[in-house]
């Protein structure tokens, strides 16, 4: 990723040119998501007439827990899924391991992990379960994966009955809100006390 100024050097043009270029529709900039213009080593190529090898996509191994205090079932995780690699056969190009809430959607490495995904960086991922990538979802991301021609391996594959889903899905829904009411009861008690020591004082 250039910026307007590191690309205009890497053509041998200058920035007013490369503006220019940009006003004409010679070459149109992308755009960041705060709308800043860069460009790609795809475009380098355009300007200077050179036709890019096909980019090397990636297999990559994605693995997660939900706590801290579950570090060490990390750890047994990626064991897991490095045995499974090796028998398949498969040379992995980057682990991901990642700390986070299933029902969090706004995770660094899991966003990150998407994005490469849509981009087509990666060919393979492997995970151990379905939930390890969301615990609701699922399906969306391997229909991404599918559009963008990523294979998706999955070490259990082993479905639960309709039954079993249900119960697992209602214990996280419980979990996860439980864990709200705790964190209100904690806000209204700490709210409690500030108002008691400010009519106090």
């Amino acid at each position: 990723m250039y910026t307007v100024s590191e690309f205009a050097k890497k053509v041998g043009v200058t920035v007013h040119t490369v503006q220019r270029w940009d006003r004409d529709g010679k070459l149109t900039a992308r755009r960041t998501h705060t709308n800043r213009r860069y460009y790609t080593d795809e475009d380098v190529a355009h300007v200077l007439g050179y036709v890019l090898p096909p980019p090397t996509r990636r297999t990559v191994a994605y693995c997660r827990v939900s706590r801290q205090s579950q570090k060490a079932d990390l750890v047994n995780q990626r064991q897991l899924v490095e045995q499974f690699c090796v028998a398949r056969g498969l040379i992995v190009d980057e682990w991901i391991e990642e700390v986070g809430g299933g029902l969090n959607l706004k995770r660094r490495k899991f966003l990150k992990l998407i994005e490469a995904i849509i981009d087509q960086d990666i060919k393979i991922l492997v995970i151990a379960h379905k939930d390890r990538l969301a615990r609701f979802g699922y399906d969306l991301i391997a229909h991404l994966c599918e559009k963008y021609a990523c294979e998706l391996l999955v070490m259990n594959s082993e479905s639960l009955s309709p039954q079993e889903e249900l119960v697992q899905d209602l214990m996280t829904i419980i979990h996860t809100f439980s864990s709200r009411l705790y964190g209100l009861r904690n806000y209204k008690k700490a709210l409690q006390k500030a108002l008691e020591d400010d009519t106090n004082s």
